[in-house]
Protein backbone atom coordinates (compact mmCIF):
# COMPACT_ATOMS: atom_id res chain seq x y z
CA UNK A 1 0.00 0.00 0.00
CA UNK A 2 1.17 3.50 -1.16
CA UNK A 3 1.64 6.13 1.42
CA UNK A 4 0.92 10.16 0.72
CA UNK A 5 3.41 11.29 3.18
CA UNK A 6 6.66 10.19 4.46
CA UNK A 7 7.77 11.49 8.64
CA UNK A 8 10.40 13.30 9.77
CA UNK A 9 10.90 15.07 13.53
CA UNK A 10 12.09 18.36 14.02
CA UNK A 11 13.16 20.50 17.49
CA UNK A 12 9.65 22.23 18.62
CA UNK A 13 8.57 24.41 21.87
CA UNK A 14 8.33 21.86 24.52
CA UNK A 15 10.02 18.61 22.48
CA UNK A 16 10.38 17.39 19.30
CA UNK A 17 7.48 17.61 16.85
CA UNK A 18 6.95 14.42 14.43
CA UNK A 19 6.04 16.19 11.00
CA UNK A 20 4.53 14.75 7.72
CA UNK A 21 5.28 16.29 4.22
CA UNK A 22 1.95 16.49 2.39
CA UNK A 23 3.35 16.36 -1.24
CA UNK A 24 1.64 13.12 -2.62
CA UNK A 25 3.49 9.66 -2.92
CA UNK A 26 2.31 6.51 -4.08
CA UNK A 27 -1.40 6.19 -4.62
CA UNK A 28 -3.40 4.98 -1.56
CA UNK A 29 -5.56 1.99 -1.08
CA UNK A 30 -9.01 3.07 -1.54
CA UNK A 31 -10.16 0.47 1.65
CA UNK A 32 -7.80 1.64 3.46
CA UNK A 33 -8.34 5.21 3.37
CA UNK A 34 -12.05 4.67 4.02
CA UNK A 35 -10.80 2.58 6.93
CA UNK A 36 -9.36 5.95 8.39
CA UNK A 37 -12.44 8.08 7.67
CA UNK A 38 -13.84 6.21 9.97
CA UNK A 39 -13.63 7.97 13.18
CA UNK A 40 -14.02 6.26 16.35
CA UNK A 41 -15.26 7.57 20.02
CA UNK A 42 -12.23 9.35 21.55
CA UNK A 43 -13.74 9.92 24.93
CA UNK A 44 -11.21 7.46 26.79
CA UNK A 45 -8.01 8.96 24.68
CA UNK A 46 -5.36 11.33 25.84
CA UNK A 47 -5.35 14.87 24.15
CA UNK A 48 -2.37 15.62 22.55
CA UNK A 49 -0.71 19.37 21.19
CA UNK A 50 -1.03 19.34 17.30
CA UNK A 51 1.69 21.97 16.09
CA UNK A 52 0.08 23.72 13.40
CA UNK A 53 0.96 26.56 10.67
CA UNK A 54 1.03 30.47 11.78
CA UNK A 55 -2.25 30.98 12.15
CA UNK A 56 -4.13 28.46 10.94
CA UNK A 57 -5.35 26.83 14.56
CA UNK A 58 -8.65 27.71 14.27
CA UNK A 59 -9.16 26.51 10.41
CA UNK A 60 -7.30 22.95 11.89
CA UNK A 61 -9.70 23.03 14.85
CA UNK A 62 -12.72 23.40 12.49
CA UNK A 63 -11.42 20.25 10.12
CA UNK A 64 -10.79 18.27 12.76
CA UNK A 65 -14.34 18.50 14.37
CA UNK A 66 -16.03 17.80 10.80
CA UNK A 67 -14.14 14.25 11.23
CA UNK A 68 -15.38 14.05 14.39
CA UNK A 69 -12.81 14.25 16.86
CA UNK A 70 -12.96 15.78 20.24
CA UNK A 71 -10.39 18.96 19.41
CA UNK A 72 -9.59 22.66 21.37
CA UNK A 73 -8.17 25.83 20.14
CA UNK A 74 -8.54 28.43 23.37
CA UNK A 75 -8.37 32.39 22.81
CA UNK A 76 -8.62 35.33 23.93
CA UNK A 77 -9.76 38.72 23.19
CA UNK A 78 -7.20 41.54 23.53
CA UNK A 79 -6.50 45.16 22.08
CA UNK A 80 -3.86 46.20 19.76
CA UNK A 81 -2.96 49.75 18.37
CA UNK A 82 -3.81 50.69 14.61
CA UNK A 83 -2.76 53.45 12.63
CA UNK A 84 -5.80 55.11 13.39
CA UNK A 85 -8.04 53.52 16.33
CA UNK A 86 -7.34 50.84 19.00
CA UNK A 87 -9.02 47.81 17.85
CA UNK A 88 -9.77 44.48 19.96
CA UNK A 89 -9.07 41.34 18.18
CA UNK A 90 -9.47 37.52 19.14
CA UNK A 91 -5.98 35.83 19.01
CA UNK A 92 -4.98 32.56 19.86
CA UNK A 93 -4.59 31.79 23.82
CA UNK A 94 -1.43 29.20 22.55
CA UNK A 95 -0.60 30.25 18.92
CA UNK A 96 0.75 27.58 16.72
CA UNK A 97 -0.89 24.94 18.79
CA UNK A 98 -4.53 23.01 18.60
CA UNK A 99 -5.41 20.53 21.02
CA UNK A 100 -6.83 16.83 20.08
CA UNK A 101 -7.91 13.62 21.61
CA UNK A 102 -7.38 10.71 19.83
CA UNK A 103 -5.24 7.10 19.67
CA UNK A 104 -1.64 7.93 18.38
CA UNK A 105 -1.31 4.53 16.77
CA UNK A 106 -4.10 5.66 14.43
CA UNK A 107 -3.08 9.45 13.95
CA UNK A 108 -2.26 9.56 10.26
CA UNK A 109 -6.17 11.39 9.50
CA UNK A 110 -4.79 14.11 11.81
CA UNK A 111 -1.68 14.36 10.39
CA UNK A 112 -2.84 14.65 6.93
CA UNK A 113 -5.54 17.44 8.02
CA UNK A 114 -4.41 20.57 6.13
CA UNK A 115 -2.67 22.97 8.84
CA UNK A 116 -1.40 20.74 10.48
CA UNK A 117 2.54 20.37 10.98
CA UNK A 118 2.94 17.42 13.45
CA UNK A 119 2.14 15.78 17.43
CA UNK A 120 4.54 17.48 19.63
CA UNK A 121 6.30 14.61 21.33
CA UNK A 122 9.99 13.64 22.21
CA UNK A 123 11.78 11.46 19.83
CA UNK A 124 9.73 9.61 17.18
CA UNK A 125 6.96 9.30 20.24
CA UNK A 126 4.12 11.97 20.39
CA UNK A 127 3.48 12.43 24.27
CA UNK A 128 0.05 13.43 25.44
CA UNK A 129 -0.50 16.43 27.38
CA UNK A 130 -1.03 16.33 31.43
CA UNK A 131 -4.47 15.06 32.02
CA UNK A 132 -5.22 17.59 35.20
CA UNK A 133 -4.22 20.75 33.17
CA UNK A 134 -5.63 20.22 29.81
CA UNK A 135 -8.66 19.67 32.54
CA UNK A 136 -8.12 23.02 33.79
CA UNK A 137 -7.11 25.10 30.82
CA UNK A 138 -10.78 23.88 29.41
CA UNK A 139 -11.89 24.69 32.48
CA UNK A 140 -10.90 28.36 32.27
CA UNK A 141 -11.66 28.87 29.25
CA UNK A 142 -14.97 27.53 28.97
CA UNK A 143 -16.60 29.25 32.22
CA UNK A 144 -16.53 32.57 30.09
CA UNK A 145 -13.99 34.85 32.18
CA UNK A 146 -11.75 36.80 30.61
CA UNK A 147 -7.78 34.83 30.29
CA UNK A 148 -4.52 35.57 28.82
CA UNK A 149 -1.48 34.21 28.58
CA UNK A 150 1.13 34.50 31.35
CA UNK A 151 4.81 33.64 31.63
CA UNK A 152 5.60 29.80 32.11
CA UNK A 153 5.73 29.29 35.88
CA UNK A 154 8.33 26.20 37.67
CA UNK A 155 7.17 26.86 41.44
CA UNK A 156 4.74 28.60 43.97
CA UNK A 157 1.35 28.11 45.56
CA UNK A 158 -0.42 25.78 44.39
CA UNK A 159 -4.19 25.99 45.03
CA UNK A 160 -7.67 24.54 43.70
CA UNK A 161 -11.16 26.26 43.30
CA UNK A 162 -13.41 25.02 45.36
CA UNK A 163 -16.56 27.35 44.33
CA UNK A 164 -18.00 29.36 41.26
CA UNK A 165 -18.01 28.60 37.68
CA UNK A 166 -14.00 27.78 38.14
CA UNK A 167 -14.23 24.75 39.96
CA UNK A 168 -11.89 22.27 39.98
CA UNK A 169 -9.51 24.10 37.91
CA UNK A 170 -5.60 23.81 39.35
CA UNK A 171 -2.90 26.42 39.25
CA UNK A 172 -0.88 28.81 41.19
CA UNK A 173 -2.08 31.47 43.35
CA UNK A 174 -0.63 35.16 42.47
CA UNK A 175 -1.68 38.46 44.40
CA UNK A 176 -0.51 41.25 41.56
CA UNK A 177 -1.57 44.92 42.90
CA UNK A 178 -4.85 44.37 43.82
CA UNK A 179 -5.84 41.19 41.83
CA UNK A 180 -5.99 37.74 42.37
CA UNK A 181 -4.73 35.39 39.87
CA UNK A 182 -4.95 31.65 39.06
CA UNK A 183 -1.83 30.63 37.01
CA UNK A 184 -2.66 27.19 35.14
CA UNK A 185 0.37 25.63 33.21
CA UNK A 186 1.03 23.51 30.32
CA UNK A 187 4.07 21.85 31.03
CA UNK A 188 4.77 20.13 27.86
CA UNK A 189 4.62 23.16 25.79
CA UNK A 190 6.09 25.32 28.53
CA UNK A 191 2.88 27.86 28.29
CA UNK A 192 0.87 29.55 31.09
CA UNK A 193 -2.31 31.86 31.21
CA UNK A 194 -4.04 33.51 34.08
CA UNK A 195 -7.19 34.18 35.02
CA UNK A 196 -8.48 36.64 37.96
CA UNK A 197 -10.06 35.17 40.47
CA UNK A 198 -11.51 35.95 44.00
CA UNK A 199 -9.41 35.07 46.80
CA UNK A 200 -12.38 33.16 49.18
CA UNK A 201 -13.02 30.67 46.09
CA UNK A 202 -9.96 28.99 46.68
CA UNK A 203 -8.03 26.32 48.69
CA UNK A 204 -4.75 25.37 48.84
CA UNK A 205 -3.14 22.33 47.78
CA UNK A 206 -1.15 20.43 50.14
CA UNK A 207 2.23 17.66 49.06
CA UNK A 208 0.03 14.57 49.27
CA UNK A 209 -2.80 16.19 46.97
CA UNK A 210 -0.32 16.98 44.35
CA UNK A 211 0.43 15.01 41.54
CA UNK A 212 3.83 14.24 40.18
CA UNK A 213 3.49 17.52 37.80
CA UNK A 214 5.92 19.81 38.85
CA UNK A 215 5.16 23.93 38.01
Amino acid sequence: MGVAAAPGFFRGIGGYVEAWSENAGAPLDLECAVLHRSVPDFASDPWYALYVRSRHEKTVENSLKSKGYNVFSPSYRTKRKRVDRIAEIEVALFPGYVFCQFDPSKRLPILMTPGVVGVVGRGNRPEPVDEKEIASIRTLALAGHPVQPWPFLRSGQRIRMQSGPLTGAEGIFLHIQDEYHLIVSLSLLQRAVSVVIEKDAVAPLFSGEIGDNSL
